[in-house]
C-alpha cells in the first residue's frame, strides 16, 4: 500500500510542476517595462482564457489531491 501511495505521490509532484510550467505568466515583466508593449486590447486580453482557467483548476486539484496523499503517507508511517 505504501509503495502505491509513493508512486501516486511522485505522479502528482510530476504533473503539478508540468501543470505550474505550463500556465502564462501574469505579468509582461521587466521586457514589458522596457518595450512598452502592452497587449491591453479585447482580443489579447481574452485570448487563452478559457486555457489558463483550465489549467488553474488543474492546478487546484492536482495540488490537492498531492496534499491529500502526504497526509495519508505521513498518517502510515
Amino acid at each position: 500500500m505504501l509503495v502505491a501511495l509513493s508512486v501516486i505521490h511522485m505522479l502528482a509532484a510530476v504533473v503539478l510542476i508540468a501543470v505550474i510550467l505550463i500556465q502564462s505568466g501574469k505579468t509582461p515583466g521587466l521586457s514589458g517595462a522596457i518595450t512598452g508593449g502592452s497587449s491591453d486590447t479585447f482580443a489579447s486580453k481574452n485570448k487563452g482564457r478559457s486555457r489558463d482557467k483550465r489549467l488553474a483548476k488543474a492546478t487546484k486539484w492536482v495540488a490537492t489531491g498531492f496534499a491529500l496523499v502526504t497526509l495519508v503517507i505521513n498518517l502510515m508511517l
